[in-house]
């Protein structure tokens, strides 16, 4: 018993240690968010024009903090601000009402020009995948089709959204397994109660009796995160389907989305028209400044 002791104690510090370093390293924004990021989030991303003032300055700082403590890299592909923004709203969303929640193990995006296949190549045969989370040597990373992440954003009736559903997965994994039981979200009580609705709807998919996307039935795993691209694209439709998912998913995300008005706003703003951030200054002189120097 006596060499447990030791063992233990090295255990502890390593823990320790580790949390201690991932604090140190993490960064927080010390910086005004850019009128020109806002801009973008009000062409591109309903969730951001539901929000109150207030939320919005949450949703921005939260941004702000995931851009700089992940990258995007493109893979043949250029990377542009509006990506960048796209990826870090899809992080963000789901776990918009959990303020303190920082994406710890995770710190790269790679963004694809198009599908790939499961070697993570974009010509030849089996292309069919649109997002992965790594694993092995691609731990803490996430790879991503460039044209789903915007796909994900302008489809507004299709109940899909590919980044959110790669990022519900990494939020699945963060209490160190991916099995469609969020842990650190989801009440302790609520675990069974959850797996017997996951498979109760799996079924209904198997019968062929239940519009939700086929993909869900693959596994547990699949189904929470489609189920999570719907709970976030189309929340009064699940709602009216499927209340019992409906209420749980609400729950496990503290996120009411049937009271939310999820709407893009098309800007129409010629360079002297007021700039849409509130800034008080003309587009010109504010948000489209790059377009006009």
């Amino acid at each position: 018993m006596n060499f447990l002791l030791p063992l233990l104690f090295l255990i502890l510090i390593y823990f320790l240690t580790r949390t201690l370093f991932s604090n140190k390293s993490w960064k927080i924004p010390s910086t005004t968010f850019p009128q020109q990021w806002k801009t973008i989030l009000i062409n591109k991303v309903p969730f951001y024009n539901s929000l109150s003032n207030e939320e919005k300055v949450q949703f921005e700082y939260k941004t702000q903090e995931f851009l700089l403590n992940c990258r995007i890299t493109g893979i043949e592909v250029n990377v542009d601000l509006a990506d960048k923004l796209l990826v870090a709203s899809s992080a963000i969303i789901p776990i918009f009402n959990f303020p303190k929640w920082r994406y710890l193990n995770f710190h790269e995006v790679l963004l694809y020009p198009r599908m790939f296949n499961d070697k993570f190549e974009t010509t030849g045969p089996g292309r069919s995948i649109l997002g992965m989370v790594g694993t092995g040597y691609m731990d803490g990373k996430m790879i991503l089709s460039k044209p789903a992440l915007h796909h994900g954003f302008s489809n507004e009736s299709d109940k899909k959204n590919t980044a959110i559903h790669e990022f519900v997965h990494i939020i699945d994994k963060a209490d160190g397994t991916i099995d469609g039981i969020p842990k650190l979200l989801l009440q302790k009580q609520y675990t069974i109660p959850w797996l017997e609705l996951i498979q109760k709807k799996i079924d209904e998919i198997d019968n062929g009796k239940s519009k939700i996307n086929p993909y869900a039935a693959s596994s547990r795993v699949e189904f929470f995160a489609v189920a999570s691209e719907y709970f976030f694209e189309r929340p009064k439709l699940l709602a009216d389907k499927h209340p019992e998912l409906y209420s749980l998913l609400e729950m496990i995300f503290d996120q009411k989305m049937t009271k939310r008005n999820l709407s893009k706003v098309t800007l129409q703003i010629g360079r002297n028209s007021s700039c849409p951030c509130d800034s008080g200054k003309k587009f010109k002189k504010c948000c489209g400044k790059s377009h006009y120097d």
